[in-house]
């Protein structure tokens, strides 16, 4: 199963960390829709991202609701209907929560970098290491660390869980 390893952080400036994102990656990044359908799950989470232009992707993925960076494992399996695929996941599993965002996509190195502007909650910004067979998970952490560094987000930014997980647990934007 292929991992990586993730952050996600609260950001107030998104523009500031886009424009040194753009420096870095040397490319002004790539806008991307996303409404995300997260079903009732006994382990991991499953989603339905609909990319809203006819395509989609069903994931699978584990990671712990932890801060700092962290491994998740994930499934990734494409779709061309994820409007009837949400209708058969919905009526077979139920839905945990839906999320709604605009993502700016980087790739530095090895990283995406996701700057999301997600419905109801605000301002973020991801990182996921795409980790390489023969990597450690502790590498991972380094260059997630080291890209925070250059990115000037600060530790105490960092916040647990998926965004469905933020606004289920009532977070709002500030």
């Amino acid at each position: 199963m292929p991992s990586n390893v993730e952050i996600k952080a609260k950001v107030s400036d998104l523009t500031h960390i886009g424009e040194k994102a753009a420096t870095l990656s040397q490319s002004e990044g790539t806008i991307i829709l996303q409404h995300d359908t997260f079903f009732n799950c006994s382990n991991g989470r499953l989603k339905l991202r609909d990319f809203m232009d006819g395509s989609g992707q069903l994931i699978f993925y584990e990671r712990p609701d932890t801060d700092g960076p962290k491994l998740s494992r994930y499934s990734i399996s494409p779709t061309s209907d994820p409007q009837s695929l949400q209708t058969v996941l919905s009526d077979a599993l139920g839905v945990k929560g839906e999320v709604w965002k605009e993502r700016r996509l980087f790739m530095i190195g090895q990283t995406r970098v996701h700057l999301d502007t997600v419905r109801g909650l605000g301002h973020y910004m991801e990182l996921e290491v795409v980790m390489r067979p023969e990597q450690t998970v502790e590498e991972g952490q380094r260059v997630a660390e080291e890209l925070m560094e250059k990115l000037g987000v600060s530790p105490e930014s960092l916040v647990t869980g998926a965004y469905v997980d933020l606004i289920l647990d009532g977070h709002e934007e500030t």
